[in-house]
């Protein structure tokens, strides 16, 4: 079926020519761009600005233009509006030696709570994390404490128990290296993953 459907493509082609081709660069949701390169028959074009575009036509011709963001919108709405939300990911931190939130980590998971609403069927990984003041076991068992007690938060919040992976670090994977016995702060914290 396959190989039909190829042989179809291929005389459809030979009667009508190539079907037009557009490429444009969008910008990240922080205003980065990337630069894509486009090869056609051995040529290369770059397009490495906000919106740059690279368009055949039926013909084979290439025409370099830059859109607008209405016009990207307009002409491809529809296949942007499908895509799945971008990733985001929240840092919670925790008062030491607990898996208690800190008061500013508590207003930091209502807005994790926010972004979790507006996706209609999220995937979350909830990562536990210690500083290095006590042992590598107590640790361990500290930070899958921290990732549980905000799945249980999540939970609360209505969320489904198997949209919720945990794991717990322990003192392993430091925002902020220390030497051991050391109470820092930004290493107690729990990372949540939201795609």
């Amino acid at each position: 079926m396959g190989a039909i459907i190829i042989g179809l493509y291929a005389a459809a082609l030979m009667l009508f020519g190539a079907p037009p081709q557009t490429v444009v660069v969008l910008p990240s949701a922080d205003g980065h761009v990337g630069t894509v390169v486009v090869e056609r028959n051995g040529e290369e074009t770059v397009l490495h600005s906000a919106y740059a575009t690279s368009r055949i036509d039926a013909e084979g011709g290439e025409h370099r233009e830059t859109s607008s963001a209405a016009e990207v919108k307009k002409e491809f709405g529809v296949a942007l509006g499908a895509l799945p939300a971008r990733p985001v990911s929240f840092n919670l931190y925790f008062v030491s030696g607990t898996d208690e939130l800190t008061p500013a980590s508590k207003l930091e998971l209502n807005k994790a709570m926010a972004e979790l609403k507006r996706r209609s069927v999220p995937d979350i990984v909830l990562i536990g994390h210690t500083d290095t003041v006590g042992s590598l076991e107590s640790n361990d068992r500290l930070s899958l404490s921290r990732a549980e007690r905000v799945r249980k938060a999540l939970m609360q919040q209505g969320l489904k128990a198997q949209r919720i992976e945990t794991a717990g670090r322990g003192e392993r994977e430091p925002l902020v290296r220390t030497a051991d016995g050391v109470s820092e702060p930004r290493n107690r914290r729990v990372e949540v993953n939201v795609r």
